[in-house]
């Protein structure tokens, strides 16, 4: 074999005898998936470390609701309490001895990713612990609380129309234009 050859073998370029077009290449999972076999993993021993035991299928909100609220200890974002001088104040000009708290954005991507993966590992929508509507009212509290203690009212975005729904209220702006005598109206 001559030098060449030896390159063209090395580099898999020539003969296609040792190239196996069958074999699936492994896939890594999206940074998304990832997080959620974690938080679903963690979750899990947090139901194990429960005393007695908690078994997943005899999970209820309420078991969620202890894990998040023992999930504040691990927060990084600073809730001032009513009674600190600093409560209200978006941007404090001095460091203050109110809590750390996990912030309602960290909890609210949480709780999805435990309601997507309770089902994907076998749990029915209607029994999923983690759609409870305790847990809405939970990060609805949240959230309200971190906005007064910041000083930064909370305010849902509205939806904004999708382009198909842009472009026919559009059209029918322009259809009741041109045409006085147009009864379709389109509400938002």
């Amino acid at each position: 074999m001559s030098s060449s050859e030896r390159g063209k073998e090395l580099l898999g370029e020539g003969s296609n005898d040792n190239i196996n077009t069958n074999i699936p290449q492994a896939t890594t999972p999206s940074r998304y998936e990832s997080q959620k076999r974690r938080d679903w993993n963690t979750f899990g021993q947090y139901l194990k470390n429960q005393r007695p035991p908690v078994a997943l299928s005899q999970c209820n909100c309420n078991h969620v609701l202890d894990f998040l609220r023992y999930l504040d200890q691990f927060g990084k974002t600073k809730v001032h309490v009513q009674g600190c001088m600093f409560y209200g104040q978006p941007e404090p000009p001095a460091p203050c001895t109110c809590p750390l708290r996990q912030a309602w954005g960290s909890l609210d991507a949480l709780i999805g990713r435990l309601r997507a993966a309770y089902e994907e590992n076998g749990g029915t929508p209607e029994t999923n612990p983690f759609a409870s509507g305790a847990i809405r009212v939970y990060l609805r509290e949240v959230r309200d609380c971190q906005a007064k203690a910041r000083g930064i009212p909370y305010k849902k975005k509205k939806k904004k129309p999708s382009a198909a729904a842009g472009a026919a209220s559009s059209a029918a702006g322009k259809l009741s234009t041109d045409e006085s005598s147009s009864d379709i109206h389109f509400s938002s």
